[in-house]
């Protein structure tokens, strides 16, 4: 996924204007405008490096006169105490971005780190790891570009680019389509797939083996096994080998660092894990004048 900058620049000049808002009275009063000095990002976490670019147009968005320098790009694997990137340039502007620059940098990488470490226990099984739409508001774009730099893969945006239908959608669906007649998941794939354009992914969430067997009939593109065991997902498995009717098959909901390698372990096509973007430890990082 690479960053489309009209996309990011709004976020960047928001976050800008409420820090900085009408102006840095500490740098102000303390720094001459013409004073220049070298500055240095570092990393107190080992983490994988992710929103470089956004900073580097955060300084720009204040002053493009200052040498924005990355030592790696988004991706790398950077240990504790390494120096991520190194600025020389006007003091003032230095000071006035840090703090914005940092915030994308830490938040960003804390996400690209976490979703190393689960892409990490699921690839000798050849499964893929998933984002979710349990994101910041206004962020999730950034969010999925840190799940993408960190190995993982982007599901959908939002509600625009795919169908899922999940248990609510389930309930007022029923309610909607079929007054007094409690419509099969098989025949809300198909009121989906007809109300839709021809090609859109349909999706439905399932909580155990009977409802997969209801739903599969419906021919999804993709059936989500919420909250489900291990033993419950190779069961689903074993019945989509027997089935000429073959959807990519998606673990969710309960899945944690601890326990991701019995799901991997039944080699479902991919797990999504919310917990990438909605539970989220940014790295620790400060920029060091020199």
């Amino acid at each position: 996924m690479k960053l489309e900058k009209h996309r990011v620049l709004p976020i960047i000049r928001a976050a800008l204007k409420e820090d900085i808002g009408p102006g840095d009275i500490t740098t102000t009063a303390l720094v001459d405008k013409l004073a220049s000095s070298k500055a240095s990002i570092l990393t107190n976490d080992d983490c994988v490096a992710c929103g470089l670019e956004i900073a580097e147009w955060a300084m720009g968005a204040i002053d493009y006169s200052v040498r924005f320098k990355p030592n790696c790009n988004d991706g790398a694997f950077v240990g504790a105490g390494k120096e991520l990137v190194f600025l020389d340039g006007h003091t003032a502007s230095m000071l006035r971005a840090e703090r914005t620059m940092l915030n994308f940098i830490a938040f960003l990488s804390g996400i690209a780190t976490k979703t190393r470490q689960y892409v990490e226990k699921a690839k000798p099984y050849g499964v893929r790891i998933l984002d979710t739409r349990k994101t910041m508001p206004l962020l999730r774009y950034l969010e999925k570009y840190a799940v993408a730099t960190g190995g993982g893969v982007n599901h959908r945006m939002g509600l625009y680019d795919q169908v899922l239908i999940k248990d609510n959608h389930i309930v007022a669906g029923r309610s909607s389509l079929a007054v007094g007649k409690k419509l099969s998941l098989k025949e809300l794939v198909e009121a989906a797939r007809r109300k839709n354009v021809k090609g859109v992914i349909i999706e439905i969430e399932v909580s155990g083996v009977e409802e997969f067997n209801d739903a599969i009939a419906g021919k999804p593109d993709i059936i989500m096994l919420d909250n489900m065991s291990p033993s419950e997902v190779r069961a689903c498995m074993e019945i989509r080998r027997l089935s000429r009717i073959k959807p990519v098959l998606e673990v969710s909901g309960g899945v944690s660092l601890d326990n991701i390698e019995d799901y991997a372990k039944t080699k479902v096509d991919s797990i999504s894990v919310g917990s990438l973007t909605s539970s989220v430890k940014s790295i620790d990082l400060s920029m060091e004048i020199v």
